[in-house]
């Protein structure tokens, strides 16, 4: 187990935003939390990693207390990756290289630069080394965040929509390649999502988010017409094509 989260609880402004939240995440897999807008799949996100402080709760990583470390052990051990990624004038290489800055002593060395480098070609960017971010679209600003990510050499990552500013191309690059690191490297990876079918192609195991808590936990087989009825308030049927299962909603 490499992420537990037992009763975590937030608040804002004294309303309920999540409450009793518990689920375990295993090395290897790759979880996607589902629900509707408003639910509160960012700021789930956002407590795994101590950008919010949940009123109560406990969030074990890697068998420590998440509230016992510092912001700097946090982001050795979490990649997070958000919706809106803030722009400067930094190159791509420079960007992506500030996700080495928990690993990095008195200076930058030959690993740290090879690390980046090897980043940059996996994801298919070396086109956009020099390119500065000011001046770049939705989806090449969010694979450099997804780089940059990457680069810190996590335990876990978390995900914000990452493919929301993508290209099918890209999507499909881009969670290809998640996937595959998150199996060779034996971490794990989490993502908020909205896109059902994405998620089933890609994810290991499922969240449904409903009114603030978990109202369901597993893996494909509770992608159910009835859960997405309940969650979603939508009637779908859940079909499968070439092995894998598809919803279509109901016209």
């Amino acid at each position: 187990m490499i992420l537990s989260v037992d009763e975590l609880t937030f608040l804002y402004r004294n309303h309920d935003v999540l409450s009793e939240i518990a689920f375990t995440i295993d090395a290897g897999e790759v979880v996607a939390i589902l629900g509707p807008n408003g639910v509160g799949k960012t700021t789930l996100l956002k407590c795994l990693n101590r950008i919010l402080r949940p009123k109560g709760g406990v969030v074990n990583l890697d068998g420590e207390d998440l509230s016992r470390l510092n912001l700097m052990d946090i982001a050795r051990r979490v990649g997070y990756v958000p919706q809106r990624v803030e722009t400067g004038r930094l190159t791509a290489f420079d960007a992506v290289l500030l996700g080495r800055r928990p690993h990095i002593g008195w200076d930058i060395t030959e690993r740290d630069l090879r690390i980046v480098d090897a980043v940059f070609h996996r994801l298919s960017m070396d086109n956009l080394r020099l390119s500065y971010i000011d001046e770049m679209s939705g989806g090449e600003l969010q694979k450099v965040a997804i780089a940059r990510a990457l680069v810190q050499e996590p335990k876990i990552l978390l995900l914000d929509e990452p493919t929301s500013s993508l290209d099918l191309k890209n999507q499909v690059e881009i969670l290809s390649t998640i996937v595959q690191i998150v199996r060779q490297h034996t971490i794990a990876a989490v993502m908020t999502m909205h896109d059902l079918n994405q998620a089933l192609r890609y994810a290991d195991r499922f969240i449904f988010l409903k009114d603030g808590r978990v109202y369901a936990h597993g893996d494909r087989d509770i992608v159910t017409p009835a859960v997405i009825q309940d969650v979603y308030g939508v009637s779908v049927d859940v079909v499968t094509h070439k092995g894998l299962p598809l919803v279509v909603p109901v016209a």
